[in-house]
């Protein structure tokens, strides 16, 4: 057999040098990939697996009354998490020594506090899984308790939760927010701006373990918080109304109810209570339009009410004055086929305007009202400030119901005069008077007085420009008229508040059903005192009642109101009379 010649030695080295060679240049160069070209690409995949990033979420604002007792605020609720598959026995310090902590002694400490079975718990951290949860919704000082136990493999998600501390209390105003946060109604949903704060974000690392490791934590985006809301609202007067709407829209069997307090030199609102209401912190268990701020968003014919706004009209604009002499009969016809009548059969009655208002009469105002043109009238109807919303801008407000003169037939003409063909909103009879009461000076109606932030600083909510609607001399004139009628009127008699001079004036309005009306009304008295240098201004509504038929109904809760918002705020007595004037001729 032939043998194997060698191979040439040198040949062969080089080769294997080569080979050597070119694999150390290989490796270097992946080694330089590695560590140069895709050395951030790898930390970044690196720390993708081991790294985790979180909502922090901003607290929403809180709604506060005028004297900024707390009426919505938002609290941490927390669901608390365990990841099975790294749960352990951890090493624990106790003082200046450590412990070990077993698995079923931890198990028997979140038990304790969480207040279930220690085997509940147990069963819900053992296992391979990597998520787990033990407890939804554990309030604030569980969780501090359960964070004290340093307890590695439990993790907590917070989850923010909208109260209500006094129920419902206003619930009809503050309106109510989603599950998932988001705001729905009222003045969650009105001023939504600046209640929602912007959530941040918070990025850690974990060990291979998956526990999180605390100096790795980084804030990327710190939480804001929301801005305060801050109400003209007295959470206490507010109350006191809620409980007298209640009683009477019960006892009289009534749909619902309203009272609104507005303090007349500055048009803030200082109670606007509703009956049926809401409380916000179980909302669902409401009926859907009991939700809802009917003195805001619901309309009706205000009726007899009105009469207030037609006599300012006359006597400011030089038809009359509280002593003009009317013969007023029981029906006066309109048109060959309409015909406008008094609530009573009577015979003629000689009325002054003051008496018309007194007696509630429809054909006294009408003769001596209906001597304005008619365009007047309705432009002093739209400084009165019907047929537009608020200046509150409340979420869903209605601006009510006044169409255009020009289409009005010869009825509608003469029923707008006492309060038929168009419709209002509790809160704009309640800004007639306070026209009245402030010298024929109109404000905006004030609800929501600012925006308010960390730094407790408010930033006020812009509001329009007072309306000159009548002159001095005629809203003094108006409210001299008005005061007759709680002195001597059969109905405004039963406002009197004992001490005060009052002034004001009852509705007794029909309800629409279909092409005609029905057999329902919705009664009123808005009245103001002290009738010498009025301060407050209170309107009371309830609509539908079933055990009176007239306004009657709406005078005690009136006087009810009325006592307490004097007690409250400690107007002093009237010192002084009224000044005479004859009601009949």
């Amino acid at each position: 057999m032939k043998g194997l010649l060698p191979g040439n030695p040198d040949r062969r080295f080089r080769r294997v040098r080569g080979l050597a060679i070119l694999a150390v240049v290989l490796i270097l160069w992946r080694l330089v990939v590695y560590q140069v070209v895709d050395a951030n690409q790898l930390k970044e995949d690196l720390q993708a697996k081991l790294s985790e990033t979180r909502t922090l979420p901003a607290m929403r604002g809180k709604i506060l009354d005028s004297k900024g007792r707390v009426l919505a605020k938002t609290v941490f609720e927390y669901d608390v998490n365990a990841a099975p598959d790294i749960v352990n026995p951890f090493v624990r310090l106790n003082g200046t020594t450590t412990v070990e902590v077993s698995i079923a002694q931890a198990a028997a400490e979140i038990a304790a506090i969480l207040n279930i079975p220690a085997k509940v718990v147990l069963a819900k951290i053992t296992g391979t899984s990597k998520y787990s949860n033990i407890m939804k919704k554990v309030d604030a000082e569980r969780y501090r308790r359960l964070q004290a136990l340093e307890i590695p493999w439990l993790f907590y998600d917070s989850l923010p939760r909208r109260i209500y501390p006094s129920g419902a209390v206003a619930g009809n105003l503050l309106g109510f927010v989603g599950v998932d946060g988001s705001a729905l109604a009222g003045i969650e949903r009105t001023m939504n701006s600046c209640l929602t704060g912007v959530d941040g974000k918070e990025s850690y690392e974990k060990g291979v373990d998956g526990i999180k490791i605390p100096a790795s934590v980084q804030t990327t985006q710190a939480a804001r918080d929301g801005s305060d809301v801050v109400l003209s609202i007295d959470s206490d007067l507010q109350y006191y109304a809620q409980q007298v709407m209640a009683k009477y829209v019960r006892d009289e069997r009534a749909d619902w109810g309203s009272a609104v307090v507005v303090e007349v030199k500055t048009g803030k609102i200082l109670a606007a209570a509703e009956a049926p209401t809401v409380d916000p912190n179980v909302f669902w268990k409401a009926k859907a339009e009991d939700r809802k701020s009917r003195i805001f968003q619901v309309t009706f014919e205000p009726g007899s009410t009105l009469k207030t706004v037609a006599a300012a009209t006359a006597v400011d604009s030089g038809y009359a004055t509280p002593s003009t002499k009317v013969r007023a009969p029981y029906r006066l016809k309109v048109t060959n086929q309409d015909w406008i009548q008094d609530s009573h059969v009577h015979p003629t009655e000689h009325l002054t305007l003051t008496g018309v208002l007194k007696e509630s009469s429809n054909t006294g105002i009408s003769l001596i009202a209906g001597q304005v043109p008619l365009a007047t009238r309705f432009a002093y109807l739209k400084r009165f400030g019907l047929g537009e919303r608020t200046a509150v801008n409340f979420e869903g407000e209605s601006g009510g119901i006044l169409g255009n003169y020009k289409s009005w037939d010869a009825l509608t003409a003469n029923n707008s005069m006492f309060g038929q063909g168009i419709s209002v909103t509790p809160i704009q009879t309640a800004f007639f008077y306070q026209t009245v009461a402030n010298q024929g000076l109109r404000l905006p109606p004030r609800l929501v007085m600012g925006c308010q932030g960390s730094d407790s600083k408010l930033v006020s909510t812009v509001v329009p420009q007072p309306t000159r609607v009548i002159s001095k001399q005629a809203a003094r004139s108006t409210v001299d008229m008005l005061e007759k009628v709680v002195e001597q009127g059969g109905i405004g008699r039963t406002a009197g508040v004992a001490g005060y001079r009052i002034a004001g004036k009852s509705g007794t309005a029909q309800i629409k059903d279909g092409d005609g009306y029905g057999s329902r009304y919705a009664i009123s008295f808005i009245g103001m005192a002290p009738a010498n240098d009025p301060e407050y201004v209170l309107a009371v509504t309830i609509y539908k009642p079933r055990t009176v038929s007239n306004s009657i109904g709406a005078t005690p809760p009136f006087k009810a109101i009325m006592e307490q918002l004097l007690r409250m705020y400690r107007v002093p007595p009237s010192t002084t009379k009224s000044i005479k004037i004859a009601t009949n001729w």
